[in-house]
């Protein structure tokens, strides 16, 4: 909720009187719990429970990394309510094609011994605690094996520098969603963040165009 980003939309929102809601998963920031005890779909219950109990009418869901997964899966589950989509480096299926297949040896070793790995992480001091039950779990929603079907506009935000989450990763969320208005942008020196003033602005332009078009 404290997040460059999340900071930005709602100063974005505020400028544009326009209603805006943020809230961190289970295990995050200011909300209670563990995150080695958090799952792809507990996360996606705190998506649709702040959808079902406190908005009302079409939104618009902006999505960042895991973010943008929950997003998606979200959308899948409330298709009457989400009339766009804003995914920066979308990271869809992270448990199983992004770090399920490429562990190293000592992952490997640990997550068979205890269960759990701490992964290192410039995001986070002392890392991420990734468990085998975030990985397991996570294969029951895996999207990218076949198409998503929305029928809203959508726009994927990339860093073409982006190691965490790379860009034809991305590239593959945009492919596999069905979506007729629906852009792909990538930013050539962009990072996973996607947090510069640049990126800052150029979000803020992408929300403004999608304002204009429900206004339309």
């Amino acid at each position: 909720m404290s997040g460059t980003k999340a900071e930005h939309l709602a100063a974005w929102a505020r400028r544009n009187h326009r209603d805006f809601l943020r809230f961190d998963y289970f295990g995050h920031g200011a909300s209670s719990g563990a995150f080695a005890k958090g799952t792809i779909g507990r996360w996606r219950d705190d998506v649709l429970a702040v959808l079902d109990d406190l908005t009302t009418g079409p939104v618009c869901v902006v999505g960042s990394s895991m973010g943008g997964w929950l997003a998606l899966l979200a959308a899948q589950a409330r298709p009457e309510r989400i009339a766009d989509l804003v995914l920066i480096a979308p990271a869809a299926d992270f448990t199983e094609r992004l770090m399920g297949r490429g562990l190293p040896p000592e992952a490997k070793a640990a997550l068979a011994r205890d269960g759990q790995w701490t992964r290192p992480s410039p995001y986070e001091d002392g890392g991420y605690v990734i468990t085998t039950e975030l990985l397991q779990e996570g294969r029951r929603w895996c999207l990218l094996d076949q198409p998503i079907h929305f029928s809203g506009r959508v726009r994927i935000l990339q860093g073409a520098e982006d190691p965490d989450v790379p860009w034809h990763h991305g590239l593959l969320t945009f492919q596999a969603l069905t979506a007729t208005d629906m852009t792909f942008t990538l930013i050539r020196d962009g990072d996973h963040r996607l947090s510069r003033p640049q990126d800052l602005d150029f979000l803020s332009s992408t929300l403004d165009r999608l304002s204009l078009i429900q206004e339309g």
